[in-house]
């Protein structure tokens, strides 16, 4: 199935897909737009087998959101601009919500833009990109300031197991994770606790690394 907006990069934000149901399950499933394509708005949700398209903030909200074993495919921008993948929206660090990005692939559509994996759209954005095949499309730096200093003590921004170049931030929020038991809380089974519900939806998943 394919969700598209067809509005095209010169009318920014225009979302694709909006999702704040729990338990919300999408399987080889395309989300294709430019601006703001995937609003993970609220709940837990799990993508599987998925491709999403977009340019700005494409993979955006507050749920508590696992893509594994997707394409995130980087489109081509309007020329003033550059891409960023992942706009998370946590506005108190008692949330548990956040974006993981697991054993995934990165890749470009058409020529190489400037692309970033992630920039704080909220003061304790969380996201997480682990054992993905990173593009050499991705700046060295790997994340964007949203304005200033805003969030970049606050955030939580995480890496574990990518391939691709590296020269990451020196934000204190940015974490090179090294440790197995750091990573496993982000994976199907601690981050969603999405054993049961996952199963039941008979869609295949990884429940650790």
């Amino acid at each position: 199935m394919t969700f598209e907006n067809t509005a095209g990069p010169e009318k920014q934000q225009a979302v694709a897909v909006r999702c704040s149901g729990d338990f919300s399950v999408f399987f080889r499933c395309s989300f294709q737009g430019y601006q703001d394509t995937l609003f993970v708005i609220s709940q837990r949700q799990f993508y599987r087998l998925c491709d999403i398209y977009g340019t700005i903030d494409f993979i955006f909200g507050n749920a508590v959101a696992v893509l594994q074993n997707c394409n995130i495919c980087v489109r081509k921008p309007m020329s003033h601009q550059q891409n960023v993948i992942t706009a998370q929206g946590r506005t108190d660090p008692n949330q548990n919500t956040g974006i993981v990005i697991h054993n995934s692939i990165v890749k470009a559509m058409v020529g190489r833009h400037k692309t970033y994996l992630g920039r704080p759209w909220q003061k304790y954005s969380r996201t997480v990109f682990m054992k993905c095949d990173l593009d050499s499309l991705i700046d060295p730096k790997g994340w964007l300031p949203w304005e200033g200093s805003f969030g970049l003590s606050t955030l939580y921004y995480g890496e574990y197991m990518n391939t691709g170049t590296g020269g990451r931030v020196g934000w204190s929020g940015y974490h090179v994770i090294s440790s197995s038991t750091e990573a496993q809380k982000f994976t199907v089974a601690n981050f969603l606790a999405g054993g049961a519900w996952i199963s039941a939806a008979g869609v295949p998943f990884t429940s650790g690394l």
